[in-house]
């Protein structure tokens, strides 16, 4: 009998394929509906920002309309580009709707709206979920985390709406998700260090590629190397994290560090 960990995996990546909208905002932006890709539907940029800024604020409770107008747009937007780009929203994602309906995706109480998420599948969100499981379970049932955060990884494609870097309503979801992509990477590269010591060495260039000073990645492929006998290239990886710790923050490896180099200078 599976356990509820199972489950709940199976139940994270099924439910893909019971939503009819799909959202990907993880190193790209796009969308499809009933398996038909509606990305390049959109008209004006403020109804995919309008969309992108209810994704965001998926778990907040209904923001009046005002609120939104002022974060998304400060003092350039108007409560005429609020309209327009709702009204824009509701065509693309319900075009058979009339504009007297209820609309499936954005729920309206008042003056206020948020995002539906009963059908609607959103990558970031699954990805979310499956770092926490794994979180929840290493040490304790290792081999689903593995499992979960294998997933989450295969999920992480990118940063979170890379057309959107520049903009600040999107920073702090963009940072929370760079740094569970991290977790995951260096939680799984340590997970299979033993058994899989070039997959760990894959994983932790992954974390690297997000954050070259991420100290604990070089750590681990300083391990992954040792584990496939090839010392010299462990001791490259110090001096690697050496320079990029020095060139970044003009500091020093931690003691942790430094004694895993003399730890391996000395086998």
């Amino acid at each position: 009998m599976k356990s509820f960990d199972e489950t709940h995996i199976e139940k994270l990546l099924n439910a893909k394929h019971e939503a009819l909208l799909h959202v990907y905002t993880l190193g790209r932006f796009n969308i499809t509906l009933d398996h038909q890709e509606i990305s390049d539907n959109w008209g004006r940029d403020k109804a995919i920002q309008l969309f992108q800024f209810f994704v965001i604020s998926r778990n907040r409770m209904a923001l009046h309309k005002e609120v939104i107008i002022d974060r998304l747009w400060e003092e350039k937007g108007t409560d005429q580009h609020f309209k327009v780009a709702l009204h824009e929203i509701k065509k693309i994602l319900e075009p058979k709707g009339s504009s007297k309906t209820t609309a499936k995706y954005i729920q309206r109480q008042g003056s206020s709206y948020k995002l539906n998420m009963e059908n609607i599948w959103l990558d970031s969100q699954v990805f979310k979920s499956l770092v926490e499981l794994a979180n929840n379970v290493i040490g304790q049932a290792d081999e689903l985390a593995i499992l979960a955060y294998q997933e989450a990884v295969r999920l992480y494609q990118g940063i979170f709406l890379p057309n959107r870097i520049y903009e600040d309503w999107t920073s702090s979801e963009r940072d929370h998700l760079q740094l569970l992509a991290l977790n995951a990477y260096v939680s799984l590269s340590e997970l299979l260090l033993q058994e899989q010591a070039n997959e760990s060495i894959r994983l932790t260039e992954e974390a690297l590629n997000i954050d070259p000073t991420w100290e604990e990645a070089y750590r681990i492929q300083m391990k992954a190397h040792m584990a496939n006998g090839n010392r010299p290239q462990a001791m490259r990886c110090f001096d690697k994290c050496k320079q990029v710790l020095d060139k970044e923050f003009g500091i020093e490896p931690l003691p942790a560090t430094s004694l895993l180099y003399k730890r391996i200078k000395t086998t």
